[in-house]
């Protein structure tokens, strides 16, 4: 059975265009994790897989570090890490740990982290969060969707999350609330957006679901009704103002039905929220 070492050794012979790209295996305790550097938080339960991954004899891809002044950064695999930590803690022998350099802007380091998974796909808060240290960073919108390989309403609506208050960020890391949903409340809405929010999601779970969706989180009126409505309207013609309101004259038969739909109207936004 041939292998890749054997078949690159024989290049001059066989013509391969392989090419090797170095990995170093790096001692345990000359690597670190810098509070807070990488976007995503970790987890535990995430890290004991991990570690049950090297206790089991896992092929695990190496590390991405960075070379600094206090040693050898985890740039991305933190879960990796300390898997390997924990699985040394508890007897297992793991002297050294498969690493390769990363080489790359800031900017680079950040979507570096979001696209690397290992099994954990990224949410939409630790997204969020890459974004704005990218955009702290000095990185304009385009220059970030480019390097995430995002579009650009993307990096906005996520920078917009971050902003809708921490009712709905709650919301949408339990993944009751679609990120999109609770950026248009939030636009919708402002500051009240998370108490609407949360009462329209309690309707949801009452009627037996789990998540709130944005239809439900924000009912339209009936595009019918209000046609109606400016049908029985577009022939009133407009008499002036009578102590400081404004007359409108139509057809009497016309006015249960036109008080009918604006009190439908106006019940419908009292149940959203609007009306308080």
């Amino acid at each position: 059975m041939s292998t890749l070492s054997l078949v690159y050794k024989g290049k001059e012979k066989n013509g391969t265009g392989i090419t090797v790209k170095k990995t170093y295996m790096v001692p345990i305790d000359e690597l670190y994790l810098e509070e807070g550097f990488n976007i995503r938080p970790l987890d535990m339960e995430h890290a004991e897989y991990m570690r049950d991954c090297w206790i089991a004899g896992a092929d695990l891809p190496p590390l991405s570090v960075i070379v600094t002044e206090q040693g050898i950064k985890v740039l991305d695999g933190q879960h990796r890490f300390i898997g390997a930590k924990l699985a040394a803690e508890m007897g297992y022998p793991i002297p050294r740990i498969e690493c390769k350099d990363f080489v790359g802007t800031p900017l680079q380091a950040l979507a570096h982290q979001a696209k690397s998974s290992q099994g954990k796909p990224i949410s939409a808060i630790e997204r969020a969060l890459g974004y704005v240290r990218a955009k702290n960073q000095g990185y304009s919108l385009t220059e970030i969707a480019k390097e995430f390989g995002r579009s650009i309403t993307d990096v906005e609506t996520h920078l917009q999350l971050l902003s809708s208050g921490q009712e709905l960020i709650s919301m949408v890391e339990s993944g009751e609330v679609a990120p999109t949903t609770a950026v248009a409340l939030s636009r919708e809405h402002g500051a009240s957006a998370g108490r609407i929010a949360t009462q329209q999601l309690e309707k949801a779970k009452a009627s037996g679901k789990k998540k709130l969706t944005r239809s439900a989180a924000m009912p339209q009126f009936s595009a019918a009704k209000a046609r109606r409505l400016v049908e029985l309207l577009c022939d009133a013609r407009y008499m002036g103002v009578v102590d400081g309101e404004a007359v409108l004259y139509h057809d009497d038969k016309y006015t249960a039905e036109v008080i009918s739909i604006l009190n439908e109207y106006r019940d419908a936004n009292e149940q959203n929220g609007e009306g308080e």
